[in-house]
Order: C-alpha cells, then structure tokens, then sequence
C-alpha cells in the first residue's frame, strides 16, 4: 500500500518526449520524495510479510498516525478567446496535462541553446467550463470540509486581464456567478438543511494595496491602513471588521458593498483592471443544539483574488499605474519566494513577514488548510510568457504538503448544560429505582421537618428507646453526624458551665482592694501564705472532687438526654444560663 505523498510524487512525473523540459522541484525536495518512496516501498514489501502470515490480521489505527497529507491543488483555467494558439499551447487527452512549444528566435544565432518545449502537470485543466462546472471541480468539496471544521483556502492566481475577479466573484447574471457567491450558498443551504445544528456565519473583507492593508466594510476611510499581528490563534488583522450575517442576501450585499470599495482603474489588457489582492474571508462557527453533544467547531474559508501580474514593459513608463504595478510584482515575487520555501521540507525559517501579503495569508498556505490554486491563463500567443510563468507557480504550489486537522473546540456553557441535564436524568434514574423497591427516597437537600425527625430518632438512640436508626440515603447520615456533633458540643458547654458555678466562683486570685500602702502589702503576704498552705492541702481533694464532678454530669446527661432546647445544626443560640452564672 503506497503512502500519500509516495503517489503524488510519481503523479508529478509525467514522461516527456524528446526535447521536453519539466519544471522540477529543489534538490532537498526531491531527495525527500526518494526518500519518501523507498520507505513507502519497504512498508509495502512488511504489510504484504504481515498479510502472508496471518491473514485475518486487522489494523486499527488512531486517527492521529492517519492524518491526510496531500498536496495543494492546482488547476488551470483558460480564458475563452477566438485566437487560441492552438499551435503553441497543447493539452493531454486526461484533462490534466499542458504542453508549450515556442519556436526559437532567429536572432539567437546558429547557436541557440534556450528551451522551446515545456510540459505542466495539474489537477485539472478548465478549458471552455462554465462557472457551474469550474465551482463544483474547484469548490464544492473545499466548502463541505470547512462545514466539518477544515479550513479552507482559494486562491486566484494569473495575468492582468486573464479572469480572476470572474472566477472569484463573477458577473451579475445569476448564472455566472463565481466561487464567493456560490460558496455563501452552499454554506446557507447547510444550515438550512441542518435544524439540529447552530451554525453562526460572519464575513470580512480585507484589501492589500500598495502595501498597506484596508477594510472593506469598515465605516473608516481608506486614510487608516490596518495592522496584521501574530496571535496564539493564528494570523489576525487589528482594526478589521467581522460582520455577522444570517441570511444569504445579507451576506452577498456586503459582497457588493466590499467590491465598489476595491480599487479599479482602466488597463491596457483590463478595462476594469484590480490593482489589488482582495481576501474575502467566511468565518463558521457551528455546533449541535442538543446539550449533550459538547463539540463544536470553528473554521474559516479564505477566498483570495490576487492582483495580475503583468511585465513593466507592457504599462506606462511613469504615472499611478506603474507604482501600483511594482507593489503589486513585488508582493507576488514574495509570494513566490514563499512557495519555494514551504516546499522545501529542509528550511527551517519561512519568512512570511517579507510583505503584507504573505504575512496575512500565514495561515492560508498549506499546514492546517485544505488548499486550492486556480491559475487564469490566456491562450493566446502574444501572452505565452505570462503563461509560462504562472504555470510555474501552479506546478511550484503542487510541491507544499498539506495535513489538515479539523478545529474542534468543546463550549464551556454547554459543558455545564449537559452536565446538569445528566445529573437530572440521574435523580430520575434513582427516583424510579427506589420506586420499585418500594423505597421512599428524596435526592434533594433535606427540609426542616426532615431535620427534626432525625434529631428525635438520635435522641431516642442514645437514650436506648430505639435500637438503630433510619437512613437511606448520604444526606441523611451526614444529618446525623451532625446531630452528633450538636450533641457533644453541648454537653461540654453544660459541664464546663456547672464546673464554673461550683468551683471557680469565689476564684481567690481576685484583687483586693488597697487599704493603705503599707497595711495593704503586710494583708496581702499573709493571705499568699495562706493560700500557699490551703492549696497544698487540699489539691488532691480537688482534683478527686473534680473527677467525679464529670463523671456524675456526664451520666446525668446520658441517662435524662440532652434538653430539648439543643440547637438544630446551623442554628446558633446563646447560653444565658452561662453568661447569668459567671456573672
């Protein structure tokens, strides 16, 4: 059984005629992928030993060890136009292969070493497709994942002119929307066809031009750029507005809205050229509306639509135009850059802080993301150029490895709202258990009267009326350890109240009164000596007499119980007759 990424690498080696080049990956990439399929190839030869010697052998893997790592996606999609060069671009009889052939240029001299043959391998090749048919190939299944929990990215990638806005937002006509619509669709359609579900949507819109990030929907100008900023959950943009939507109406008027704010202006190979990369963003968050399902899930569906990359040849040597050509050639060069380094699977460092683009779309390229490419092309021959090199792109994102993991989160107010719906059905459980067993038993805390009874049944135990007494339940026993304790506390306070009344109310240690300095220093010697002689004498007999003192309270009380002004547990009463004694 091959690996994953043993068969997408032997996917990307389609044989070349004679002649033909290939856009090949780095060199630790393809070591990696070497490497990759003679492991792949020993795990067959162990699996096939394995099945050989015990065939009723079943495997049961966690699902962690079996993480689907795939490659990004890339498709092609061809501009429709009546000069097709039908002579230089050449597609496979599967639907997924692209050949180029350039004739070399007579001014390159007799010896002319340049490449004139080049041949791209896709996930899909759409050539005269409607948007219904590019949507379910491109989208569908992207979009059902992140109803899972998947994150999901597309991303429009091409030309000036080559119909990126087209696949990404469309025209006005119904049938020819593009991805955004549709996507907001197939997410309204769920919720609707899933009652048991709760399942909230919200939508942003962010715009990078000139380096410097802008809010769509915000209320702001365009004068207050946005700032992008690293957080334990993942890329986020401060200033940027989500807006909650409930319905599909609602969110395809803030597509509109979002779309006249974006910045347009008049091309050479564009009337309606978009001279900035736009990321319309659809977070979901959704969970079960019984309590006792306590998972839910968080994903987000990132809809790129990147600016066209055109040669500085073909705009105005100065002006607007040429400046928002070069930010827009620079952020798509870093773009690049970032493409090479996440397929390596050597590079330690990804800088994706190179540029505002790259640093928003962290969390957008591969990792924890289903990932999809859609490259426009132009079939003619005078832009054969662009071609070639947005077919590299494409072929250079195939190389990035995916392993999305969906984003399951557990809700705490949910957690608390099952697990009192639990302990409920628990009581109920019992209830109808003790019902059975012709047991009347309460699971709720205890009443006063219930209280009382307790308290009577202990006094009657300790004074012998009754021989055991009544408990069904914890709550009851815990009562009466109670009972217990109240009872014991008073004893000691009733004992040490007669002790203080019998011997410590004429307590000797009292002072007296001065009757002179001089009388009162020769009265007080005399009585410490005569204290001094009466203690020594008569401590044995105090102590005796104090011993038996106890002994004879403790079995008064026993025998006539305590009195029936004892305090309930929790109740708090004062000793008069105490205070009333010492006094």
């Amino acid at each position: 059984m091959a690996t994953p990424d043993a068969t997408s690498s032997r996917s990307r080696s389609p044989s070349l005629g004679k002649g033909m080049t290939k856009e090949s990956p780095p060199r630790s990439a393809r070591a990696s992928a070497i490497s990759r399929r003679s492991q792949a190839q020993e795990k067959e030869e162990e699996e096939e030993e394995e099945e050989e010697g015990n065939s009723n052998f079943s495997l049961f893997p966690d699902s962690d060890s079996f993480r689907p790592i795939k490659p990004i996606q890339a498709f092609v999609r061809v501009k429709p136009t009546a000069h097709f060069a039908r002579d230089m671009i050449k597609f496979g009889t599967d639907n997924k292969s692209i050949d180029i052939h350039i004739e070399k240029d007579a001014r390159g001299g007799i010896v002319n070493n340049s490449s004139t043959d080049w041949s791209f391998r896709m996930d899909g090749l759409l050539h005269n497709t409607s948007q219904d048919k590019v949507y379910e190939t491109v989208a569908r299944d992207l979009v059902a994942a992140a109803l899972r929990g998947y994150n999901g990215t597309i991303m429009c990638y091409g030309q000036t002119g080559a119909g990126k806005t087209y696949t990404m937002t469309g025209a006005t006509e119904y049938e020819h929307r593009g991805i955004i619509p549709r996507a907001i669709q197939q997410v309204f359609q769920a919720a609707k066809e899933s009652p048991g579900l709760s399942i909230t949507v919200l939508i942003s819109y962010l715009e990078v031009y000139n380096e410097a990030l802008f809010d769509l929907l915000g209320p702001g100008s365009r004068n207050t750029p946005l700032a992008v900023l690293d957080s334990p959950q993942g890329v986020c943009v401060k200033g940027l507005s989500i807006h909650p939507v409930s319905h599909e109406k609602q969110a395809l008027n803030l597509l509109s809205e979002g779309g006249t704010n974006r910045a347009i202006a008049e091309h050479a190979l564009n009337k309606n050229s978009s001279r900035s990369h736009c990321i319309f963003t659809i977070y979901i968050e959704c969970h079960s509306r019984v309590y006792r399902n306590l998972k839910g899930i968080k994903s987000k569906i990132t809809l790129i639509d990147l600016a066209g990359s055109e040669r500085l040849s073909e705009v105005p040597s100065a002006g607007h135009i040429r400046k928002e050509n070069f930010y827009i050639n620079r952020s798509l060069t870093f773009l690049e850059q970032i493409i090479l380094a996440l397929a390596d699977p050597w590079r330690d460092h990804i800088p994706f802080r190179q540029s505002k683009l790259t640093h928003v779309l962290k969390d957008s390229l591969g990792g924890n993301c289903n990932t999809v490419l859609v490259t426009n092309i132009c079939g003619e021959a005078a832009h054969v150029e662009e071609t070639l090199s947005s077919l590299r792109f494409a072929t250079r994102m195939r190389w990035i490895m995916a392993e999305p993991v969906a984003n399951v989160t557990f809700e705490q107010e949910v957690s608390v709202k099952a697990l009192e719906e639990e302990i409920d059905l628990l009581k109920h459980e019992l209830t109808m258990k003790d019902m059975f067993e012709n047991r009347l038993v309460t699971y709720s805390p205890l009443t006063g009267a219930q209280r009382a009874a307790i308290k009577s049944q202990v006094h009657k135990y300790l004074r012998g009326d009754i021989e055991e007494i009544d408990i069904v339940n914890i709550r009851q026993i815990q009562e009466v350890f109670k009972q217990f304790k109240a009872i014991i506390s008073q004893q000691e306070k009733d004992i040490e109240a007669k002790l203080r009344s019998k011997y410590l109310l004429g307590d000797r240690g009292e002072s007296k009164a001065d009757f002179g300095s001089e009388v009162g220093e020769e009265v007080e010697d005399e009585e410490k000596e005569d204290k001094e002689k009466k203690d020594k004498a008569g401590v044995a007999d105090l102590d005796a007499g104090l011993v038996q003192e106890v002994e004879k309270l403790q079995r008064e009380a026993l025998e006539t119980g305590t009195s029936s002004s004892s305090p309930v547990p929790g109740e708090k009463k004062e000793d008069k007759k105490s205070e009333e004694q010492i006094k």
